[in-house]
């Protein structure tokens, strides 16, 4: 008898690695308001995205403004989450946790051009409340940074430490205007390399 444990098996990997609807939603808008910004795109544009009418978005967000919301939130979560993550990982090699850092605000990058776009561009069109969560999670994975970077630079002060933070975060988060410049190995090399130079001159 044919064992049907492989087909099953499969099917349950196709489940877990297809996104659910919510997720689709989401990268849907992400890519839509990216493309011409959140205020020019409607309930229906992003439904008609993922194959379903309009109102049937209502199942899973609010509103357009919640879509934005969820979607700003949550890459800040991430970066915080995954940023603390790498850096506890290096606990005791502080050039590792700068290279550590480097490499996961590059996957990120790489990622999510279209994220970083609306992050850039949208947040100003949040809620009062949630603008305010997002810039507090996005100081608090900044602070991240500044901390290794104090260790490496023990000369510089916090503001000087934070300023390169964000310098490299600027170089890094370049991504949407070099897309299919490079295939992703050569850019993800490109820019951990000019990243290691910028954090540690």
């Amino acid at each position: 008898m044919t064992s049907t444990r492989p087909a099953r098996d499969a099917a349950l990997h196709a489940d877990i690695d297809r996104p659910s609807r919510r997720e689709q939603i989401l990268q849907a808008a992400a890519q839509l308001f990216a493309e011409r910004g959140s205020r020019a795109v409607g309930v229906d544009d992003v439904g008609a995205a993922v194959g379903v009418t309009g109102p049937a978005i209502y199942r899973h967000f609010a509103s357009k403004d919640a879509m934005l919301a969820e979607m700003l939130l949550r890459i800040s979560e991430r970066l915080l989450a995954g940023g603390s993550e790498v850096v506890a990982l290096a606990a005791d090699d502080v050039q590792g946790q700068l290279r550590s850092l480097i490499a996961f605000q590059v996957d990120f990058a790489l990622d999510n051009p279209a994220l970083i776009t609306v992050q850039d561009r949208d947040l100003g069109s949040l809620a009062d409340a949630d603008a305010a969560q997002v810039r507090r999670l996005q100081r608090r994975y900044v602070e991240v940074w500044v901390t290794v970077l104090a260790r490496l630079h023990p000369a510089a002060d916090a503001a000087a430490c934070r300023a390169r933070a964000h310098a490299v975060f600027g170089l890094i988060n370049s991504t949407p205007h070099s897309a299919g410049r490079l295939d992703r190995p050569a850019m993800a090399a490109l820019l951990s390399g000019m990243a290691w130079a910028a954090a540690t001159a």
